[in-house]
C-alpha cells in the first residue's frame, strides 16, 4: 500500500456530498488536496499549507485548464484526479427537448474529459497517478426512464477504460466508482427507496482512500458499490 507521501490530489465538487466526504478523508490521510468548486466559500478546508480551494465550474471550457494552472502553481504537482462533480436531470428518450441532455453530455462527461486532457502530463511524470471517475450504476444497466443520464454515466465509464488504456505505461491507474442511491442531496427527492438504507458518502470515500493507496500492480477498472440486491450486477 502506497502513502500520502505529499502527493496532490485534486478534487471536483468538493464542497458537499461526496465530494465533501472525500476531502475529509484524504486531508485526514495527509494528502495535499486541490478542490474545485464552484462556491470557494467552504466551512472546513484543512490547513492552508496543504488545501488550495479554486472557483470551478465545470460548465466552462477553459475551467479544467485554469484548475490545473492553479494546483501546479501552487504545489509542482499533480498526483491524482477525482472527477466528482456531476449533476442529474430527467431527459427521456421521448422529450425532443435536449437541453437537459446537453446539460448532462456537458457537466458529466465532457467536463471530466477535459480535466484529463489538462492533468494528464503531470499525471504522466507522476508515475503513480491515479484518476478516479465518480460515475454511477445507472453507467452499468438501465433501470428507469432517464435515459439521458444513464447515457453520460455509461460514457463516464467508458472515459475511464479510456483513461487506462492512454496511461498504463505512465503508471496511470484509473476506476470508474459506481456507486447506487448515495445519502447526498442528489437523492433527496428519491422515493423508491428508504433513505436510511442508503450508501453513506463517507464509506465511498473511504474506497477511494483505498483506491489510492493501491500500488500500480493491484489496480481495480470498476468499483460497483449497492447498497441493493441486483442479479444483473
Amino acid at each position: 500500500m502506497m502513502s500520502a507521501d505529499g502527493r496532490v490530489v485534486m478534487i471536483s465538487g468538493a464542497n458537499r456530498g461526496i465530494g465533501a466526504a472525500i476531502v475529509r478523508r484524504l486531508r485526514a490521510a495527509g494528502f495535499r488536496l486541490s478542490l474545485g468548486v464552484r462556491d470557494t466559500v467552504l466551512t472546513e478546508v484543512g490547513e492552508p499549507a496543504r488545501c488550495l480551494v479554486t472557483h470551478y465550474e465545470a460548465r466552462e471550457r477553459d475551467a479544467a485548464k485554469a484548475w490545473v494552472a492553479a494546483t501546479v502553481e501552487r504545489y509542482g504537482r499533480i498526483d491524482a484526479l477525482i472527477n466528482n462533480a456531476g449533476i442529474s436531470r430527467e431527459a427521456p428518450i421521448e422529450d425532443e427537448n435536449e437541453e437537459a441532455l446537453d446539460d448532462l453530455w456537458l457537466v458529466n462527461v465532457k467536463a471530466p474529459l477535459r480535466l484529463v486532457r489538462a492533468a494528464l502530463p503531470y499525471l504522466k511524470q507522476s508515475r503513480v497517478g491515479r484518476v478516479v471517475n465518480v460515475a454511477s450504476l445507472s453507467g452499468k444497466r438501465v433501470r428507469n426512464a432517464n435515459n439521458g443520464y444513464a447515457m453520460s454515466k455509461f460514457a463516464l465509464v467508458a472515459l475511464t477504460h479510456s483513461v487506462r488504456r492512454l496511461g498504463w505505461e505512465h503508471g496511470i491507474r484509473a476506476t470508474a466508482l459506481c456507486p447506487g442511491f448515495v445519502a447526498t442531496d442528489m437523492s433527496a427527492n428519491a422515493s423508491t427507496v428508504d433513505r436510511a438504507d442508503m450508501i453513506r458518502p463517507g464509506d465511498l470515500a473511504e474506497l477511494v482512500a483505498c483506491l489510492l493507496a493501491l500500488p500500480n500492480n493491484a489496480t481495480i477498472a470498476e468499483l460497483l458499490v449497492n447498497m441493493r440486491y441486483e442479479d444483473t450486477l
